[in-house]
């Protein structure tokens, strides 16, 4: 059976438990696919936080706050489908977040859920001695919080520039990108002292295709097609659990 760990207070849902479907690929359960009663050789598993360690897009929650919430998700989708520059579509998106409060990533926080067996996923890798972490085009300033509730090991992130308590429209520092994040895994890889073959990336968006393509373990989960079609693996179902098997399918 599925281990049900209740979620940390921000992201429980008041409304019923949803109905796992099991109509993905791998059919295997999830957390029963192998007894693993001992720590098995270490892996890293690095997946994406908008739209796979949670439901939203933290972005767009943002907008929606800054009262231009439609017209960011409309640019937030153009880019996770690959069909723009990541860059300049997050540039557009921050600078339309110019003079929110910087209260309103505790309001955010507070809208966000974990995906369904995000920490049960999470709470085994860790069980195996496995580490675990996030590569994200969204913000440190709601991450962080994530990245705390789940104990996750490694997190990139943007920042956002904050002048006298209120957005400016900026990014502070370098843009993650598709390259950073790939960078990423190969950097966390070696200081964990895991070797690529056993490395495992999941994500959703076309930023996620070079870290899938590159991991031992690629896996796209609920991605957009142009993912799909690029990944070695695919979850359709929104249950992170299912990358279990998958993942114990590798050599």
């Amino acid at each position: 059976m599925g281990i049900e760990t209740a979620l940390p207070a921000p992201f429980r849902r008041i409304t019923p438990s949803r109905r796992v479907r099991r109509h993905t690929k791998h059919r295997k359960h999830p957390m029963t696919q192998s007894p693993h009663t001992d720590i098995t050789p270490s892996r890293l598993v690095v997946m994406d936080i908008d739209s796979t360690l949670i439901d939203e897009e933290v972005i767009d929650l943002l907008g929606d706050a800054s009262g231009h919430g439609d017209r960011i998700a409309h640019i937030t989708e153009r880019a996770m489908r690959g069909e723009i520059d990541f860059k300049q579509a997050l540039r557009e998106r921050v600078a339309l977040l110019k003079g929110l409060g910087t209260d309103v990533f505790d309001e955010v926080l507070g809208r966000t859920h974990f995906t369904n067996g995000a920490l049960d996923f999470v709470n085994e890798c860790h069980r195996r001695g496995w580490k675990v972490g996030v590569v994200s085009g969204g913000f440190h300033e709601v991450a962080d919080s994530l990245v705390r509730m789940a104990h996750l090991d490694h997190c990139l992130a943007n920042r956002l520039v904050v002048r006298d308590g209120y957005l400016t429209g900026e990014v502070d520092g370098d843009i993650v990108t598709k390259e950073s994040k790939l960078a990423a895994l190969r950097e966390w890889a070696a200081q964990d002292g895991v070797p690529m073959e056993r490395t495992v990336a999941i994500g959703d968006g076309a930023n996620d295709i070079p870290m899938i393509l590159a991991a031992g373990t690629g896996i796209a989960f609920c991605a957009k097609p142009v993912v799909r079609e690029a990944a070695p693996h695919s979850i359709t179902t929104r249950d992170l659990r299912l990358a279990l098997p998958i993942i114990d399918d590798q050599a």
